[in-house]
């Protein structure tokens, strides 16, 4: 256990960008700016001035004074003020470039005129350090390469700005002519770089190798600040990561859920409690790092990107525990099964219950629900043999978390339906156009039975928005619910369209998400049971964290005090 200190220097915005399906809008890289900030991320990599619009926009608006932004005439101008505000503390906007082109000198340079223009105060510039690519690539020779660094370095050092050099394909060129690689960084630090960030760009790089080549310039030059940006394309970048700073790297770099190009980027939301948890390096207050499965789920959001959810340490599947016997241990001491407790990065355990689980499984799941049962509890084995039940006529609870707990409930006795669906109709005709179906309901809400329709893009969307429409005049946390995911699986597909169904809901309400299930012949029917326990759901969340509030105030009041 270290302590030593290591900065994150976040490239989300800029090489995690350049995954597939990643996309930020100007709006959404001020909200992460504003988070990261806020996380106290030391360097924030905001995109390549002069690239595109965007990038360009961000800059702008990151470089304004707040005086111009109180005359309320640029859009968004409170999110970007309380972004500048952030950005006066511990993490800092960095611009991201390249050194001058070959026979260019760096006064010339259009790339080095964009990063000052930036208004950003640290920059980072990279250059070629495999012989290969300079040969190749840049046509041209080694000599020459060095000048690219060395002045282009000098050039930004000389107009006041923070420099970190990125050594592309470092350890690639180390292992090809080392001398060379070795002398790029000396040019940039000749040229005033206050770090040297080794890049294994290719993403091939065994973690001997990353060790070697991390000694032998921590031994040759000991720089102020050494970093590691390491490339995920075999699903090494977190142990390179790992071994580079363990051989004294002190600033890591990556991206939040491993977005980048390719096969990603060394993946923050492991590395990070690799490092601090597990590791006793410093990085972020503990109060962030309590929360860093909630973080980390926040940039797969704003980012619109499917969230893994088995990544490490910070996805669902990390802690959820399903065999009888794994269960039965972890319940009697966690670390049987759990390399830390899940709570410390903000995460939870899991308990899975299928066909296959045993008592143990069932109980603990039913804890949530009544705390003090035993497993040998007679509603326990009652449980159990409904889920048996259950899943050999279809019913898979495993991806339908939300079906389980309602049963669970209703075999506990705790579970009254919020609302009846008395009734319902849905008529389709494909040539209708893009609403080409319409769905009537009839809701019983206590003793007031409401009758509403509904249009829809297939029968599904249009029962969907029916039920919606009827139940969020009586319970308004439906809107801010969401359907994010509809699957279908034909069960027995021997029996042809008449076959029975299983169809899958997964539903999300702010960053919690949940799956719903129904099992029929009629794939209306088994949408209509999915779709109406997710809103159960949803419902019966709410009603807890109002009956928690309402607890709370009362504690309060009977004690005369107020909130």
């Amino acid at each position: 256990m270290t302590g030593n200190r290591i900065s994150i220097y976040d490239t989300t915005l800029r090489d995690g960008a350049q995954g597939e399906g990643v996309h930020f809008s100007v709006r959404d890289k001020l909200v992460y700016l504003q988070k990261m900030a806020e996380a106290g991320i030391d360097f924030v990599e905001a995109g390549w001035p002069g690239a595109n619009p965007k990038d360009d926009e961000i800059f702008r608006l990151t470089s304004l004074e707040l005086k111009h932004l109180e005359s309320k005439d640029e859009p968004n101008s409170e999110l970007i003020a309380n972004t500048v505000e952030l950005l006066k503390g511990r993490t800092k906007i960095v611009a991201f470039g390249s050194t001058c082109r070959v026979n260019e000198q760096p006064e010339d340079s259009k790339v080095l005129a964009n990063l000052l223009a930036s208004g950003a105060n640290t920059l980072t510039i990279f250059g070629k350090t495999w012989n290969m690519h300079v040969e190749q690539v840049l046509r041209t020779n080694n000599k020459e390469n060095m000048r690219l660094i060395r002045e282009s370095t000098r050039f930004l050092v000389q107009a006041g700005k923070e420099v970190f050099f990125d050594a592309e394909h470092f350890f690639d060129g180390f292992v090809d002519n080392p001398n060379f690689a070795l002398g790029c960084l000396e040019a940039a630090l000749e040229g005033g770089a206050k770090g040297i960030v080794l890049c294994d760009t290719n993403g091939g790089a065994f973690p001997k190798e990353i060790t070697n080549g991390v000694e032998m310039v921590q031994k040759m030059f000991d720089p102020k600040v050494l970093g590691i940006h390491a490339h995920n394309d075999g699903g090494l970048a977190v142990a390179n990561s790992l071994a580079a700073v363990e051989s004294g790297a002190n600033q890591i770099q990556g991206s939040w859920n491993g977005f980048g190009e390719r096969c990603g980027n060394a993946n923050l939301s492991t590395l990070i409690p690799w490092l601090q948890l597990k590791l006793g390096y410093k990085l972020l207050d503990q109060e962030v790092i309590s929360n860093l499965a909630h973080l980390t789920r926040y940039v797969a959001e704003l980012a619109n990107y499917p969230f893994d959810e088995k990544q490490p340490f910070v996805g669902k599947s990390a802690f959820a525990h399903k065999a009888g016997m794994h269960v039965d241990a972890v319940l009697k001491n966690n670390r049987t099964f759990e390399h830390i407790d899940p709570s410390m990065v903000g995460n939870q355990r899991r308990i899975l219950v299928s066909d296959q689980s045993g008592k143990a499984n069932i109980c603990a799941r039913m804890r949530d629900f009544k705390p003090d049962i035993e497993k040998d509890h007679p509603l326990v084995e009652l449980a159990m043999n409904k889920i048996k039940q259950a899943e050999n006529e279809g019913f898979q609870y495993e991806t339908a978390e939300g079906s389980l707990d309602l049963l669970l409930m209703e075999v506990l006795g705790e579970y009254q339906p919020p609302f009846i669906l008395e009734d319902y109709h849905v008529w389709s005709d494909p040539l209708r156009g893009e609403l080409d179906s319409v769905a009537v309901i009839k809701v019983k809400v206590e003793d007031e039975s409401v009758h509403i329709a509904a249009e829809g893009d297939g029968p599904v969307h249009a029962l969907d928005r029916a039920l919606r429409r009827t139940l969020s005049a009586f319970f308004p946390v439906i809107e801010e619910s969401e359907l994010i995911d509809y699957k279908v699986r034909v069960l027995d597909g021997s029996s042809g369209t008449g076959a029975v169904v299983r169809v899958i809901v997964e539903t999300r309400h702010g960053l919690d998400s949940w799956g719903t299930i129904g099992v029929s012949s009629n794939i209306l029917r088994a949408s209509a049971r999915a779709l109406l326990d997710a809103l159960y759901i949803v419902i019966l969340n709410d009603q807890r964290k109002v009956g928690k509030r309402k607890a709370v105030f009362k504690q309060h009041d009977d004690g005369k005090q107020q909130l």
